[in-house]
């Protein structure tokens, strides 16, 4: 009983430190968004003189360092400003009775980035923090707008991304998943958008982009390429299947979040018996969203056709022995270092391009241009098959 107090007490508690956490998140937020704001505003009625700004800043960062401490740098003021240029709409409940006057922060327009938005109705309003937390919310969230999950390290984050579409679905996700800054940053950086966006149309990515990656069919839930390097294994000939598969273990959780959202892990080395002989299964995962089994075999090297007939094998059995009442067909991954195309295509036909698939994995974060140039290779790829 005493221990049932206890887990009670303590769900409380942490309840309450989560809370205080965000409150200081938001108000951090909330300050930064309002300190861009009045930037931005002076430099509007200073305009016409050159290098205004850039005096603004330097002489703002002065004075407030001298009173309130490290953290205004002129970098960081820059940051500020950025942010209420890229999110002029980041709070849109209207505030009556400012002390400066009025505010109706929805009737700002959008802007673009880089270049500063049309100054409010009255360009000397102010508004305070504690305004901001205290107003109702009126409206349910979307991108662009303030979520208490989102930190200022979020929204620092955030900012990096110049395609708006982009960085509305990773604001989406962030909070969907509840990723931390360094998830996020480490998914910016492998352009998860691009790599889920590289198959989709115009009202793909506008679904993407409003909605963030939902799951219907079986291609929505394999990407290619698969960025693994956070297992901090080189790039070796040495490298062997089994110590592939050792280290996506021990990692576990950072390779869950690279599948993406839905996967359950199963099993490891899932041996299958067919009259006498023994097939081993490199990993077994369990879609949630989809209700199906998906069955991953580890390559090191080029994949072959041979290793698509071994992955069919596993999948056909696993249909006609392991499906249970209500799972969909199983489906399977591979993940090589390299593929020919052309030889998955003609090696699984149109029907089992539906079940089985194949992705690279990188055991590097590849640079931008390295994954744009492999993200064109595979559009170009899709278009072909489409002309046919």
């Amino acid at each position: 009983m005493r221990s049932t107090l206890y887990q009670r007490i303590r769900q409380i508690l942490e309840s309450a430190r989560l809370g205080v956490a965000r409150t200081v998140n938001t108000t951090q937020v909330c300050a930064n968004w309002l300190i861009g704001r009045e930037i931005v505003e002076q430099e509007q009625l200073g305009k016409r003189r050159a290098g205004y700004g850039e005096r603004l800043i330097a002489s703002l960062s002065a004075q407030i360092t001298r009173e309130f401490g490290s953290g205004y740098s002129v970098n960081n003021l820059e940051h500020f400003r950025n942010f209420y240029i890229t999110y002029p709409k980041l709070v849109t409940t209207p505030i009556s009775h400012a002390p400066r006057g009025e505010l109706r922060v929805t009737e700002k327009s959008h802007a673009l980035r880089g270049k500063s938005p049309a100054p409010p109705a009255s360009a000397t309003a102010m508004l305070t923090v504690s305004e901001i937390l205290q107003a109702p919310g009126k409206e349910s969230w979307q991108p662009g707008r303030l979520h208490p999950n989102l930190s200022w390290t979020h929204y620092r984050t955030l900012l990096r991304v110049d395609l708006p579409q982009a960085r509305a679905f990773y604001e989406i996700e962030a909070i969907r998943n509840n990723w931390s800054a360094r998830e996020l940053e480490r998914q910016i950086n492998s352009l998860l958008f691009e790599r889920l966006s590289k198959s989709k149309n115009k009202a793909g990515l506008m679904k993407l982009a409003t909605k963030g990656h939902e799951v219907q069919q079986a291609v929505d839930i394999f990407k290619d390429p698969v960025v693994i390097e956070f297992l901090g294994l080189p790039e070796s000939t040495r490298l062997v299947e089994s110590e592939l598969e050792e280290a996506l273990i021990n990692h576990l959780q950072a390779f869950l979040l690279e599948l993406g959202k839905g996967f359950a892990f199963v099993s490891r080395q899932e041996r299958l018996t067919i009259d006498g002989d023994h097939f081993y299964i490199d990993l077994v995962f369990y879609h949630t969203i989809l209700k199906c089994y998906v069955l991953i075999d580890l390559k090191i090297g080029k994949l072959t056709h041979q290793d698509l007939g071994q992955l069919q094998l596993y999948v056909n059995y696993y249909d006609q022995e392991r499906r249970t009442l209500g799972d969909n067909p199983t489906l399977g991954l591979i993940l090589c270092t390299d593929k020919n195309d052309a030889v998955v295509r003609y090696t699984l036909g149109p029907d089992q391009q539906q079940k089985i698939f194949a992705s690279r994995y990188k055991l590097h974060l590849p640079t931008e241009a390295e994954l744009k140039t492999e993200l064109q290779r595979e559009l170009k790829l899709i278009e072909r098959i489409a002309q046919k």
